[in-house]
């Protein structure tokens, strides 16, 4: 079966047991008979409490989802990431992971019960059909949006490229609804949003790691570096505030982009020769310009290995509040059309030899946002330590999450102030060196 390494934030709850899944390794002989016996009397008790649940329970039970229920209650008490997604969710899961999808260009919300558009992107379907920020979908092939959730109306309007979908759209200036038919084409998702920040600051922005990202961080080098000029140009402030993580080979690329050497993370799995090492090859995208990295307590995964890797290679200054803390690797096992497995099968370590499971990054500059009173306490993220059954580390501290409040006027952002005060204020410092991985 093929397995993808995927690093995503989860927040399921179970109970951990891969301490007994340890203990079963050890045993040999005799004993590992006695063991495996247990294990298919066990399996037999399942069978008989379904065979009761599926005969005499009030109600005739679906038993492929007593099946499903089963499975997943299985995975989740391992640790919280690790899930069985069914057929849907594991292609909804592909469609974010491979950011495109056949679709119409809209970014949406849901405002009284009704999808508004927030705004159409560029050279799509939505943008050439003429749809405005501000239009109200009502309709979509006829069906009243209202009642459906926002994943239902998104899904309705998502569908094979070069199908139709016929919308009605309310818009203030208009007396009468507009009826829109447009043609689905390939969607890409923008996981990379850049601007000049002062003038002579490259500000870019990470939103997930999926299949594009790098190749959108790599055009958003090249732009800015041609926008503001190379010679005036004082350095980045790459953002990953609020990003969950994704892709694992994503996150590698990312980090490589700034570095020309090093090691930028090893992944270690419960059998030493499950090892693997991800190492950076010579070519820096920004040709050695100042970084600074932005994190909070909603950054997490393959946010923690970019900044974990520039970190430690003194390459980047760390700037914000204390990150997430999910320091595991989850692979995604498909299961033939019946779904698949995302089962957590590593740790990941910095260069510097570091896990930062139940712990995060600590910034090398703590930032912290003027948070609103009516948001004051809902701002905290749990981090991975609060999250029940998250995989322990041994003689570490745990720490909780952070604030993962950034303020939507880029004005009033003090991380964002404080990244760019600093680079104006850098010429050559600790923060453009590189020193070589440490070895672990």
């Amino acid at each position: 079966m093929r397995k993808t390494s995927l690093i995503l934030l989860g927040a399921f709850l179970g109970a951990g047991t891969s301490m007994v899944a340890t203990q079963t390794q050890l045993l040999s002989g005799p004993a590992a008979v006695a063991a495996s016996a247990e294990t298919y009397r066990q399996l037999s008790l399942f069978g008989d409490v379904f065979e009761k649940v599926r005969t005499d329970y009030v109600e005739k039970p679906d038993e492929s989802k007593l099946i499903e229920a089963a499975v997943n209650g299985m995975l989740t008490s391992l640790d919280p990431h690790s899930s069985y997604m069914d057929a849907k969710a594991f292609r909804d899961m592909q469609t974010t992971t491979r950011g495109e999808f056949g679709g119409l260009g809209i970014e949406v919300t849901m405002e009284d019960g009704l999808i508004k558009v927030v705004t159409p992107i560029d050279d799509t379907p939505a943008s050439k059909a003429g749809l405005l920020a501000n239009d109200i979908i009502t309709q979509i092939d006829d069906d009243q949006v209202q009642g459906l959730t926002l994943n239902q109306a998104v899904d309705k309007m998502r569908g094979p490229v070069n199908s139709p979908v016929k919308l009605k759209i309310s818009r203030k200036e208009a007396k009468e609804p507009l009826d829109v038919t447009l043609t689905r084409d390939v969607i890409k998702i923008r996981p990379v949003r850049s601007r000049t920040e002062g003038g002579d600051i490259g500000y870019v922005r990470l939103t997930q790691f999926n299949e594009q990202t790098f190749d959108g961080l790599r055009t958003a080098i090249d732009k800015l570096n041609a926008d503001i000029g190379a010679d005036k140009l004082k350095g980045y402030v790459l953002d990953l505030r609020n990003n969950p993580g994704g892709l694992l080979d994503q996150a590698v690329l990312v980090s490589d982009a700034f570095l020309d050497r090093g090691e930028i993370v090893s992944t270690r799995g419960r059998n030493p020769d499950e090892t693997q090492r991800f190492s950076a090859k010579v070519g820096d995208l920004t040709k050695g310009k100042p970084i600074v990295v932005l994190v909070n307590g909603g950054s997490a995964s393959a946010s923690e290995i970019v900044a974990g890797a520039l970190q430690d290679h003194k390459r980047a200054t760390v700037l914000g509040t204390r990150s997430f803390g999910k320091g595991s690797v989850q692979s995604i096992i498909p299961l033939g059309g019946s779904g698949a497995l995302r089962l957590t099968t590593a740790r990941y370590y910095t260069p510097s030899g570091r896990s930062i499971q139940a712990k995060g990054i600590e910034p090398d500059i703590e930032v912290t946002q003027d948070v609103p009173d009516e948001l004051k306490g809902k701002d905290e993220t749990k981090g991975e330590a609060g999250l029940k059954g998250h995989l322990k580390q041994k003689d570490t501290e745990e720490r909780g999450g952070s604030s993962a409040y950034v303020p939507p006027d880029p004005a009033k952002d003090k991380q964002l102030t404080a990244a760019v005060d600093f680079l104006h204020g850098i010429q050559k410092g600790a923060a453009n060196q590189q020193k070589p991985s440490v070895p672990n």
